[in-house]
């Protein structure tokens, strides 16, 4: 079986609308991780309006209802108008939980597609270097979850016990020829070389939704 997680970057409090939808279409649920936007715009940082709350949704689908699905929820939700919601979908191999599903080991990418995401896990407080970063690498913005994580470079002890420390997770869409000079920033400003300085990841994307270009 094929399988594809669908991502969908949300005004606060427009996801679960859009799942409840997706359930009405099959789906049998979803998840939904609370963020906030950047937005390089220097209007929009002297009102102090830069950062605007956003809700990520990642729901997991087989390939052959995807597209439509995706139709479906595109003509309620309009993610074709400017600010209306940014979808992506990715291939998934293996799902353990509840169910196991996997792959049939053909569900690659077999074109170079026209957009990748950029996924950094830093500390918190590191976030905003990270867009800083990609910004400067030609990056239009990105998205920061907020996490927590534990590895053995970062774990503390408070009176004995164990902190995890928290962490940002920061998602950054891009076109594939801009990917590698945006990675290789990130890598350099952040010295993600150095143990427990963060973790980075690309993922090709299958079709993308509500991505404008100026």
């Amino acid at each position: 079986m094929k399988l594809e997680l669908i991502t969908i970057i949300s005004s606060f409090g427009k996801a679960s609308k859009i799942l409840s939808s997706a359930k009405a279409h099959g789906v049998s649920g979803g998840t939904v991780l609370l963020g906030y936007g950047t937005i390089h715009h220097g209007f929009l940082n002297m009102l102090g309006l830069r950062d605007i709350r956003r809700e990520i949704l990642h729901i997991v689908v087989d390939e052959s209802t995807v597209d439509n699905l995706m139709y479906d929820l595109n003509k309620e939700f309009q993610f074709e108008k400017p600010n209306h919601g940014i979808v992506f979908t990715s291939s998934v191999c293996e799902i353990t939980g509840a169910s196991s599903l996997s792959c049939d080991g053909n569900n690659l990418i077999q074109e170079e597609p026209m957009y990748q995401s950029i996924t950094v896990i830093v500390d918190k407080g590191n976030g905003e270097n990270v867009i800083d970063a990609a910004t400067s690498a030609g990056s239009r913005g990105g998205t920061i979850i907020n996490a927590r994580g534990s590895g053995i470079h970062e774990t503390q002890r408070v009176f004995g016990i164990e902190i995890e420390p928290e962490k940002e997770i920061v998602l950054i869409i891009a076109k594939t020829e801009s990917v590698d000079g945006i990675v290789t920033t990130i890598a350099e400003k952040l010295e993600l070389d150095k143990p427990g300085n963060g973790i980075l990841y690309i993922q090709k994307l299958n079709k993308t939704y509500g991505i404008y270009e100026e």
